[in-house]
């Protein structure tokens, strides 16, 4: 139980640095799984030589207390990692990556011991070997279970990432003490050091999760660290890693000057002249704090927005911090896709899409046959637009979504959004021109709200070439993650080490 939640707090752990990406799950767990297995060949030897329960739980209260300290140790090793990421010093950021693994090593590595220990302990005669490790195996699984559940449902969330190390850890040192008490009557000087150090460690201050400037608010929810930042009197919602923006509030203007703005141009790809007056219905799958929904209600005081968001503690955190409460916004809790079979009785004018930012990409969002559930619920000119994640080189993803909205939608436009690192795709429904944009500009501006007549106009400036591929995602083969991976990866070392 404790190995598991160890495991699953460390991806919490580190992805306030390094994100959620595959490569960083799939490191942690290959790590973990190295010490494990070096565990369970000591553990076998340990038990040989010294065969006495109260050697083994003196052994598992060591573990206790290293799994307890794992967030106090590393804090000062992903300070600096913070750092070296906001700077792109690649290779400090990586040191800071394996040196926080490190630490894992040892307290991880006796866990290990843990089961070949027991088994030695409990096997009592060569019959019974067989059902004695079936046991073993079989409660150290249910442990494990519990270990993986209990973390991200319950303890993160309410808690916090610290103090669910410091729960397990101590959960296991309260049951090696009763087992040292059962098996020898006493308490040695060296059980009694692991209690002092253990309720050390206890009274520490935990401070903030991150270090960042401006920071108002903070909380770990069961998907995300959430932040709240204040600059130049505007409100920004920073998730994990924080090198993206999530959300823009500025009760002084709805323009962000990133890619939230160019949303409001995607249905004006369609035919001339398209008004204002056409838009009744967007549905938002990504809500987050409410940039885009705050914009569009601007421009459209009369409009209905539907918001589908997963994480509820985002949907906390915008009501009380960037105006997310709006009296025309119904917001649905929930995955962007198994939500949208609760909406087949509305038709969207647009079906905003904000729920990709590379390389975090929820795969089932990027597949054929979620673009035919979308257009099942756009008008007969609707639009879906989608924010995609590039480097200034490697556009591998727009290609490959481009080449899959294609396969459902009539034309697919690209709009570059300036200074980022995202591209607006917009797929429409009829067959469409990238000069709409520009004379639907030119609509009478008593008809359009003045910030809706400056981001068509700059819009057509950003306006690229397509360029699909052959790649088609679908539900059965979507190969997200190697082409993530791959850009992850290349970004990390040519762009962002220059």
């Amino acid at each position: 139980m404790t190995t598991l939640a160890a495991e699953i707090s460390a991806l919490r752990l580190l992805s306030y640095i390094y994100g959620t990406s595959n490569i960083v799950w799939s490191i942690i767990i290959g790590v973990i799984m190295f010490y494990l297995a070096i565990g369970y060949y000591l553990g076998g030897n340990f038990a040989d030589k010294n065969p006495t329960p109260a050697k083994y739980y003196q052994l598992l209260s060591i573990s206790a207390v290293l799994t307890a300290s794992i967030p106090y140790i590393s804090q000062p090793i992903l300070f600096h990692a913070s750092q070296a990421i906001t700077a792109f010093d690649i290779p400090i950021a990586t040191g800071a990556f394996i040196g926080t693994l490190l630490i894992f090593a040892l307290p991880i590595t006796i866990l290990g011991c843990s089961s070949p220990y027991a088994i030695r302990l409990l096997l009592t005669h060569p019959d019974n070997s067989g059902s004695t490790a079936g046991k073993v195996y079989s409660l150290s699984t249910a442990g494990s279970i519990v270990g993986s559940f209990i973390p991200t449902l319950l303890t993160i969330p309410t808690y916090g990432t610290r103090n669910t190390y410091l729960l397990f850890g101590g959960i296991l040192l309260i049951t090696c003490i009763v087992g040292i008490l059962l098996s020898s009557k006493k308490l040695n000087i060296a059980s009694i050091v692991l209690i002092t150090t253990y309720i050390a460690i206890s009274q520490l201050p935990s401070g903030k999760i991150k270090s960042t400037a401006g920071l108002i608010y903070e909380s770990e929810s069961a998907y995300n660290l959430i932040q709240v930042v204040n600059k130049n009197n505007a409100n920004y919602l920073l998730l994990n890693e924080g090198q993206g923006i999530h959300s823009v509030y500025n009760k002084d203007s709805p323009l962000t000057n990133s890619t939230w703005d160019y949303y409001l141009a995607a249905p004006y790809f369609n035919k001339y002249p398209y008004s204002p007056s056409n838009i009744e219905n967007i549905l938002i799958i990504g809500l987050a704090g409410g940039t885009i929904s705050n914009q569009h209600i601007e421009i459209y005081p009369n409009i209905n927005i539907t918001g589908i968001e997963i994480d509820p503690e985002i949907i906390a955190v915008g009501r009380k911090y960037f105006n997310l409460s709006r009296e025309n916004l119904t917001i649905i809790i929930g995955d962007g896709r198994a939500s949208l079979h609760k909406l087949k009785k509305t038709k969207y004018n647009v079906i905003a899409v904000d729920a990709y930012r590379l390389p975090y990409i929820p795969w089932h969002l990027t597949t054929k046959e979620f673009f035919l559930e979308s257009k099942s619920l756009l008008s007969s000119d609707g639009v879906l637009a989608i924010n995609v994640g590039r480097t200034s080189s490697d556009r591998r993803l727009i290609d490959s979504v481009t080449s899959t909205l294609l396969a459902v939608f009539s034309n697919v436009h690209i709009i570059d959004v300036p200074n980022t690192y995202n591209s607006l795709l917009v797929a429409t429904i009829k067959q469409t021109h990238r000069d709409n944009v520009l004379r639907n500009a030119t609509l009478p501006t008593s008809k359009s709200h003045p910030i809706l007549n400056k981001i068509l106009s700059d819009t057509p400036n950003h306006i690229v070439p397509i360029n699909p591929n052959k790649v088609i995602f679908t539900d059965d083969k979507s190969p997200i993650e190697i082409i993530t991976d791959s850009i992850l990866i290349k970004y990390l070392f040519e762009e962002g080490s220059t």
